[in-house]
């Protein structure tokens, strides 16, 4: 469940076309690329963005939301119908040799949600309490998760006000050298700039890493609700055929 896929073309696809669009559209309308590359914007719009993320959020929560940007490419594999499976197994397998041989199957589960639940059946908790201990943990990773999300979606927040921030800074510099005009276009290109980067970056970068990064946690939740589910139900000493039907419930 932890394992990484292989890339993630749609994100790929996604980012070259707004790109595309947004560059094409400039060569049709006879502008030039070089126009769009403005360093100072840049550094005014995200420095100040990440300055402004970084002054709400905790450092560790702040660095964890950069690692889970990875996902956008390479999402964590989140198979139910594998996982059913593998829990119907675990089931099978408690019928036959009773809940202490699970402990067996703990050294080839890399995950360690999965293993804490495994240990719980072979300790012999009772379904209630093992139903607490995993939900507690769901909880906990879930909000972790959830708050390092929120990393992007504040960017995506900032950036736009920052843009206009520089934009202001840009009209200022051009009011001040209003005798030389070898300095307005400069200064006219830095304020319209500014604003095309912290749109174009919120809208088109950080608000939706922060959107689908909600949707592959919501995926991992779904997981692990599955595992929960099918670990009561081999503690209450349930029918495999009947595990199996109903966590399929879970999976479209």
């Amino acid at each position: 469940m932890n394992k990484k896929s292989k890339m993630d073309f749609n994100s790929v696809i996604g980012i070259l076309l707004a790109l595309a669009a947004i560059i094409g559209g400039q060569i049709l309308e006879g502008g030039h690329i070089s126009s769009l590359v403005q360093a100072a914007a840049f550094v005014i719009v995200m420095g100040g963005t990440i300055g402004a993320v970084l002054l709400q959020s905790p450092i560790k929560i702040f660095l964890n939301g950069i690692r889970m940007g990875a996902w956008i490419f390479f999402p964590p594999v989140n198979s139910p119908q594998t996982l059913i499976k593998q829990i119907v197994n675990w089931s099978h397998i408690s019928r036959r040799e009773g809940l202490l041989a699970l402990e067996s199957q703990m050294q080839v589960v890399k995950d360690p949600f999965t293993k804490k639940g495994l240990q719980l059946l072979a300790d012999g908790s009772t379904p209630e309490k093992l139903r607490e201990v995993m939900e507690i943990d769901i909880l906990t990773l879930e909000t972790h998760q959830r708050q390092s999300a929120r990393v992007w979606e504040a960017a995506g927040g900032y950036a736009p006000t920052i843009g206009i921030l520089g934009a202001v800074l840009g009209l200022i510099h051009v009011m001040e050298n209003l005798t030389d005009p070898n300095l307005l276009g400069n200064g006219i290109a830095v304020a319209f700039v500014a604003t095309i980067y912290g749109v174009g970056s919120a809208n088109l970068v950080f608000l939706p890493i922060a959107n689908k990064l909600k949707s592959i946690i919501n995926e991992h939740v779904v997981m692990q609700e599955i595992l929960v589910d099918g670990f009561v139900a081999i503690a209450n000493g349930e029918n495999p055929r009947l595990i199996e039907n109903r966590l399929n419930g879970y999976h479209i």
